[in-house]
């Protein structure tokens, strides 16, 4: 009988648990604004698997992007398509969009909701780089074709309009929230979280493997998920006009190493700097070839206190890494590409400041040495005891040791020709003086 009251206990608490674990269930919020990229895959994916580990209702995906990488996307989209936990994507506030790659995952999603004065579309796949123009029309309808299956597989799984959603890809459409949810793009227009969560009480979505279910979240307690410190700084430095000007800082910086060495301070920050640049570079669609563009801009700067152009040098090195900049990521949207204001900011003040730096270093090395004893070359003394043909000599304030090849009275000026050791080597000063001219009278 004690055994019996023991197992009841325990059945009793465990019940108690898991009841108390299915009514705490909440919802998970995270907010994405920003590009769609490895950075903010990670996110959305760890957001995924800690609301599955949760054991959460459902997860919120606040979104406004203008869109991004297409590998990042799909990388998101089979995320979202295998996930235990229901995803709710909302377009919002007002004002924002679910630009290209943002409607893809705005299809893919359990629920999709738009607030007022929001819109999506524009799908198109877009090829830049050195490789588009070589493109023929048949690789082309390739890349389109693959892009429109995606978003034909996501919305047929989802239940909506395939066509409507399709033309957004080749035909490049546009849709605001009122024309998504008219041509079932959507399934809600929502105000605000609670409008959206009372609208869909009651209400069933279609799990992307087919299966129907409903959700009753309103009253829920949201819950917010954010971005951990790593991927805060991480999504800072994707921003490929941060990555270029830290590259460009990088650069100058060892450039101040280079003629002044032992300085040790730039050459510290220059490395980390290109170090940082490089690691952001390497998440990003990044032409390498644009790197030698830069680098050639600095042996124009360089060049150009050499040779002293006047300026031409400096011009052209302004161009290149311009240049560089604008065409460094190779990205399918304006808003992951380096600006050309940042370009222009980076470029002229560094070329200017390249150029100045590299003309004080060129003309210091064509200086005569002015300190130690190489100084004395050139300079005049006072021989303070004859010299026939050594003697004491008074130069800069100290009396040497003087050796003349002719002899020098007491008194005379000498000049400085070579310094050996202690021992100066001198000529009257005389000798360097033109020898007159007779006039005839």
């Amino acid at each position: 009988m004690k055994g019996r009251s023991i197992s009841r206990v325990l059945i009793g608490l465990l019940a108690v648990l898991l009841f108390s674990s299915v009514c705490s269930a909440e919802i998970l919020k995270i907010v994405v604004h920003d590009t769609i990229q490895p950075i903010t895959e990670e996110y959305i994916a760890r957001a995924i698997d800690e609301a599955a580990r949760r054991n959460d209702q459902a997860l919120l995906i606040e979104i406004n992007t203008p869109g991004g990488l297409v590998e990042s996307t799909r990388r998101i989209i089979e995320k979202i398509t295998s996930s235990k936990v229901p995803v709710i994507l909302y377009v919002t506030p007002t004002g924002s969009r679910a630009g290209s790659a943002g409607i893809f995952i705005l299809e893919a999603a359990d629920v999709a909701a738009m607030a007022p004065g929001t819109n999506a579309g524009a799908a198109h796949p877009v090829v830049i780089g050195p490789l588009a123009p070589k493109l023929d029309d048949e690789m082309k309808r390739k890349i389109e074709n693959d892009t429109a299956a995606l978003m034909r597989s996501v919305a047929a799984k989802r239940g909506r309009n395939v066509d409507v959603a399709v033309s957004a890809v080749l035909e490049s459409k546009a849709f605001t929230e009122q024309e998504a949810l008219s041509q079932h793009l959507i399934d809600y227009v929502a105000s605000s979280e609670e409008d959206l969560f009372r609208q869909m009480e009651g209400k069933t979505f279609k799990h992307f493997n087919g299966q129907v279910a409903a959700l009753n979240l309103s009253g829920q307690r949201i819950v917010p998920f954010g971005m951990t410190l790593k991927e805060e700084i991480l999504d800072f430095l994707m921003d490929p006009n941060i990555a270029f000007i830290l590259l460009a800082i990088g650069a100058l910086a060892l450039y101040a190493e280079f003629n002044h060495p032992g300085a040790v301070v730039p050459g510290t920050v220059g490395i980390v700097f290109i170090l940082i640049a490089a690691f952001a570079l390497n998440l990003l669609p990044t032409r390498f070839a644009a790197l030698s563009l830069i680098l050639a801009a600095f042996a124009l700067f360089a060049a150009e206190a050499k040779f002293a152009t006047h300026g031409v040098l400096t011009v052209g090195g302004i161009v290149l890494i311009t240049l560089g900049g604008l065409l460094l990521v190779d990205s399918p949207i304006p808003e992951m590409r380096v600006h050309l204001l940042t370009a222009l900011a980076v470029s002229i003040p560094l070329g200017l400041i390249t150029a100045f730096l590299m003309s004080i270093a060129l003309k210091a090395r064509r200086n005569k040495m002015v300190s130690g004893a190489q100084g004395l070359i050139g300079e005049t003394g006072v021989a303070q005891t004859a010299l026939s043909p050594r003697g004491k000599i008074f130069v800069h304030g100290e009396l040497w040791d003087g050796v003349s090849s002719t002899d020098v009275p007491a008194g005379q000026s000498v000049v400085v020709r070579r310094v050996d050791g202690l021992l100066l080597q001198v000529e009257p000063l005389a000798a360097t003086r033109p020898t007159p001219v007779p006039v005839a009278r």
